[in-house]
């Protein structure tokens, strides 16, 4: 089964690769390594997912938002490659998580991106990261995530 039939049989559809909000590339490829530039979670209505962990956000809604970004990621890469299958490894997962000083539970939080990432590539999609808090991300958003991705020519 292909990553994008892994997807249809979960029930899910890759958003639009987004447009950059500024001066930078979605993903750069040098060599048969692509780096995603930090995607941030969009709603289904076109806008964000907005709050702070620890205070107006659950980490349920968190992991949700995670998620998302998760299904971002892949439509940035596929945006690039043509095909999710030419995805070797998913090499590197960095979550940043807008979160109140006290919040502990940032890895609950971007599991969510990690989980569809394994779910969808299988073992391709298991990943070194590191999940940290913020004290703020652009536009007030939830979670920002950056992947680095090795592919197959």
């Amino acid at each position: 089964m292909t990553p994008e039939q892994k997807l249809a049989s979960m029930g899910l559809t890759l958003p639009a690769a987004p447009d950059p909000l500024a001066v930078y590339r979605p993903a750069r490829l040098v060599g048969n390594t692509l780096y995603l530039s930090g995607q941030i979670p969009p709603d289904p209505d076109g806008s964000f997912i907005l709050g702070r962990l620890g205070r107006d956000a659950t980490i349920e809604e968190g992991y949700e938002a995670a998620r998302n970004v998760g299904l971002q990621l892949l439509s940035v890469v596929k945006s690039v490659v043509g095909e999710l299958s030419r995805i070797e490894a998913v090499a590197k997962v960095t979550g940043m998580v807008n979160a109140e000083p006290d919040f502990t539970d940032h890895a609950k939080v971007i599991d969510g991106c990690s989980e569809l990432l394994s779910n969808v590539l299988g073992e391709a999609g298991h990943h070194a990261r590191s999940a940290v808090g913020m004290g703020s991300l652009p536009f007030g958003v939830m979670v920002e995530i950056e992947a680095i991705v090795i592919v197959r020519d």
